[in-house]
């Protein structure tokens, strides 16, 4: 179920628009894809190209959809580093304890905040068919507790938002603030901005969906991630981030805090995907490069074949600079 709800009403907020830097010849050719809105990339320290498609600029907010679990991944590492949660190993069950259900699963006490970032939580998935029945109840931090273990905390990938929500909802009771408070204080970084994002009824923002923001603000994102954390992200989370914990059943690529873990056009990549071809790349290394593509968030990208087309995409950029 794809929710049209309170994000695109503050889709219209639109920042100044600044004029679309040319970058490789590559980008005209993205014309063909009628999904893709825009492109931004990075590189050397700047924003070094940005390009917009269909009627769309880089500066238009648009809804990233699950390339916001990288954002809330990024929060979880700050929150760590300033005390908030005592590390990956952080329990669930102690900060959520007035939503666990009557009878909980002994299971519960073992499952952690890196399990929820890695996907590896061992509950009902509340994505894909269940997502609908999920974002309809009176409190999801409660019907995500409340679902049956399918598999042991730790086990294989089983990509439900609903993990990344109790996150979200971590945060918010463990600081006393807002996510979006956290992301807008915490995620001091040149240029991003996040236009909007749901809440459930609790007034707990959705950790890992609904959330717009522009294509030039999805890129100063992982441009912070590809320099090293710019002071914002802390490094070593960065890495324990990009390190391998489970494979994807979908595209049997790795994953880690967030981060889906491959290689792209012949160089390691870490990105985070959004449904309908969100995307945020970043190539490490001694020459780091970002890339921020959203698309039509309405339309599939996985199974018409879409996101590999941004891939490829994504290798012939990286090449090109």
């Amino acid at each position: 179920m794809k929710r049209r709800s309170l994000i695109l009403a503050a889709l219209p907020l639109l920042a100044t628009p600044r004029l679309a830097r040319s970058g490789p010849p590559v980008l005209p050719d993205a014309a063909e894809f009628p999904q893709l809105r825009a492109i931004a990339l990075w590189r050397d320290g700047r924003e070094i190209a940005a390009r917009g498609y269909g009627g769309f600029d880089p500066d238009r907010p648009t809804n990233i959809k699950s390339a916001s679990k990288s954002i809330v991944s990024a929060l979880a590492g700050i929150a760590i580093a300033r005390g908030v949660f005592s590390g990956p190993d952080q329990g669930v069950a102690a900060l959520l304890r007035a939503d666990l259900p009557p009878d909980p699963d002994p299971r519960m006490a073992r499952l952690t905040l890196g399990h929820l970032l890695s996907m590896q939580a061992g509950l009902e998935r509340q994505s894909g068919p269940n997502y609908g029945a999920w974002v309809a109840s009176r409190n999801w931090v409660r019907a995500a507790l409340a679902a049956p273990f399918v598999a042991d905390p730790g086990a294989g990938m089983l990509y439900s938002t609903a993990s990344t929500h109790l996150v979200s909802a971590m945060l918010t009771w463990a600081s006393g603030r807002s996510t979006l408070q956290l992301a807008r204080d915490w995620l001091d970084i040149p240029g991003f901005r996040i236009t909007a994002w749901d809440c459930d009824p609790q007034g707990i923002y959705l950790g890992g969906n609904q959330m717009a923001m522009s294509t030039r603000s999805l890129l100063a994102f992982g441009a912070a991630y590809a320099a090293g954390g710019q002071g914002v992200i802390p490094p070593d989370w960065i890495a324990q981030s990009w390190q391998p914990r489970t494979r994807s059943i979908f595209n049997g690529e790795e994953y880690g805090y967030g981060w889906f873990i491959s290689r792209i056009g012949g160089r390691p990549v870490r990105y985070g995907w959004g449904y309908g071809g969100q995307m945020i790349y970043v190539f490490p290394g001694s020459a780091p490069v970002a890339i921020a593509m959203t698309s039509d968030p309405d339309q599939p990208s996985a199974r018409t074949g879409y996101r590999t087309q941004l891939h490829a995409l994504a290798g012939r950029l990286v090449a090109a600079l």
